[in-house]
């Protein structure tokens, strides 16, 4: 069959792009190169594993956090030899640092309740790193109804959407958490969105989602969507994850690896 979706040879371990004449095993739900002859003996066809790391979610944003927190500490005690230590432990750190504990920290809580829904029909990918560049995807589903990209945020107050001009003046849309602007937010994670959409191709459904964790909700209503982008909570999103789409199983599991292999652990 032409691929639909892109898979690895589960023969030879090669990389077959989406499009691709191949042969796709039902029973085992792998993909195979067409040059690999079903024949030959079994110990020349030797299946390579592939393992899929899922990685830990809010792994890179601890690891800038204590990076940085050692980098201050490193400084007090270099201009302060005797006392660096303790000034170092009594004061607190930058809000530049503490940004990314609290991160991690809501990156960490979505992520371990992503697993625990986890399953044929949904499928989890944390913390990838997007090739060639510092950036990350901080969570990946995929499900029935397609592909979401989730980025979680742990911001304090009230996530609101606020439109201006129209008629007269053109339209724009600020994303505000607050008083807070987080409209460029928005921007990134319709990066995220295209990074996942060179992978996967465009017959895939994509979801941007903004995760807001520990925000001040309103008890009725309160989502809202910006240039495709959904903004909500985790218990609005687990819903959105576990219904039913489009998508066979057995094609989660293809485009999960494709995914994982192409946006490694950060």
């Amino acid at each position: 069959m032409r691929l639909r979706y892109a898979g690895t040879c589960r023969v030879c371990g090669e990389s077959v792009p989406a499009g691709t004449e191949a042969i796709y095993e039902r029973s085992s739900k792998t993909v195979r190169c067409r040059g690999h002859d079903e024949q030959l003996a079994p110990e020349v066809v030797q299946e390579v594993p592939v393992v899929i790391d899922a990685g830990t979610p809010g792994a890179s944003a601890r690891r800038e956090f204590e990076r940085r927190k050692a980098r201050r500490e490193q400084r007090i005690r270099a201009r302060h030899p005797k006392l660096g230590r303790l000034i170092a432990a009594l004061s607190d750190e930058p809000r530049s640092t503490t940004a990314w504990d609290i991160g991690a920290i809501g990156e960490a809580r979505l992520g371990r309740r992503l697993n625990e829904l986890a399953g044929d029909t949904l499928r989890v990918l944390h913390d990838r790193r997007i090739p060639g560049t510092r950036a990350n995807v901080d969570h990946i589903a995929v499900t029935r109804v397609g592909v979401f990209v989730i980025d979680a945020k742990r911001y304090r107050g009230r996530p609101h959407l606020r439109v201006e001009g129209g008629l007269l003046r053109p339209r724009t849309e600020r994303v505000l958490v607050g008083s807070r602007d987080c409209t460029k937010l928005v921007d990134g994670v319709l990066e995220q969105v295209e990074v996942v959409r060179g992978v996967v191709g465009d017959d895939v459904p994509l979801h941007g989602v903004l995760c807001f964790v520990e925000a001040d909700w309103p008890l009725i209503g309160g989502a809202f969507s910006s240039r495709g982008v959904e903004a909500m909570w985790p218990k609005r999103l687990y819903p959105r994850l576990r219904a039913e789409g489009p998508l066979e199983p057995e094609h989660l599991a293809l485009i999960h690896r494709t995914l994982g292999t192409a946006l490694p652990p950060a």
